[in-house]
C-alpha cells in the first residue's frame, strides 16, 4: 500500500470498472462559454417578435406539472419558452432536464444552472437507469421535466423509448413542444440544430398531452411512442 490518494482519473476509471458511469462535470472555460452563450441567447430572445400557438386543450392552466419533450435541434430557446409561456402556468416548483453525460453535455449542463434549471445527467446509452431515478425524484419534490426525446446521437426526429418509460414512472403527462422561426441558420451536425437570429417571428407551439399508464404491454409502449412522435412532428415545420 502506498497511502496515496487516488487521483480524479483514477477514482473515475474505478467507478467505471465497478460499472458506474460518473458525469463529465463543466470546466471552468465551459462555465464562462456557458454565461456567454447564455447572455447571448438572452438578448436574441428580446428582439423576437413572439406568440404562442396552444394546442394543449388545456387552456390555462397547463398540467399542474408535466414532462415537457423538445426535439434536440431546438434546445437554443426552449428554456426561453418555458419560462415564457409553460413557467408561469405551472404550478411547478421548477425544472429539471436530462442532459447528456458526456464532456459536451457538462457545457449544456452550465448553460441550464443559468437558467435556474437542475440538469440530470445521463442518455439512453450512459447513466440511463441512475438518471430515470433522478428525475423521478426530481418530479416527486414537485418539478417539471424536460427531455430531447431524440437526442443526443439521434437519428433525428426520431423519439427513443426514455420518454415513455419516464411518463410511466412518474404518472405525468407529455406535453409536445416545439417553434418556428422565421429567420434561423441551420448548423451541419446530426440534428440540424437551429440558431435563432435576431428580430425573427418565434412562434412556440404546445400540442397536446400525453398519458401513458405506468402498466403498459411492450406492444403498447411502441404505439405511445409512435403517438409522440407523431405529435411532435405534428407541431414541427422546418
Amino acid at each position: 500500500m502506498t497511502g496515496r490518494t487516488p487521483a480524479p482519473s483514477d477514482r473515475t476509471s474505478r467507478r467505471r470498472r465497478a460499472g458506474v458511469v460518473v458525469p463529465h462535470q463543466p470546466t471552468r472555460l465551459q462555465r464562462l462559454l456557458a454565461r456567454l452563450v447564455f447572455l447571448l441567447i438572452r438578448a436574441v430572445a428580446l428582439t423576437l417578435r413572439r406568440s404562442l400557438v396552444d394546442r394543449t386543450g388545456c387552456h390555462d392552466p397547463l398540467p399542474p406539472r408535466a414532462i415537457y419533450a423538445v426535439w434536440h435541434n431546438r434546445l437554443a430557446l426552449c428554456l426561453e419558452a418555458y419560462r415564457t409561456y409553460a413557467r408561469p402556468r405551472s404550478a411547478a416548483r421548477g425544472l429539471a432536464a436530462l442532459v447528456s453525460a458526456s464532456r459536451d453535455g457538462g457545457f449544456l449542463a452550465a448553460v441550464l444552472e443559468c437558467y435556474g434549471v437542475r440538469p440530470v445527467r445521463g442518455s439512453s446509452s450512459r447513466r440511463g437507469p441512475q438518471a430515470l431515478l433522478e428525475l423521478t425524484t426530481w418530479a416527486e419534490r414537485g418539478y417539471d421535466l424536460a427531455i430531447t426525446p431524440d437526442g443526443p446521437r439521434g437519428p433525428r426526429y426520431v423519439v427513443q423509448d426514455g420518454v415513455i418509460s419516464l411518463a410511466q414512472v412518474t404518472g405525468l403527462p407529455i406535453v409536445p413542444a416545439s417553434y418556428r422561426l422565421s429567420r434561423f441558420l441551420r448548423l451541419r451536425s446530426w440534428d440540424g440544430f437551429i440558431v435563432p437570429l435576431p428580430f425573427a417571428r418565434w412562434e412556440v407551439i404546445l400540442g397536446k398531452p400525453l398519458h401513458v399508464p405506468r402498466q403498459v404491454s411492450e406492444t403498447e409502449r411502441e404505439e405511445f411512442r409512435r403517438e409522440l412522435q407523431r405529435r411532435l412532428l405534428e407541431i414541427t415545420q422546418d
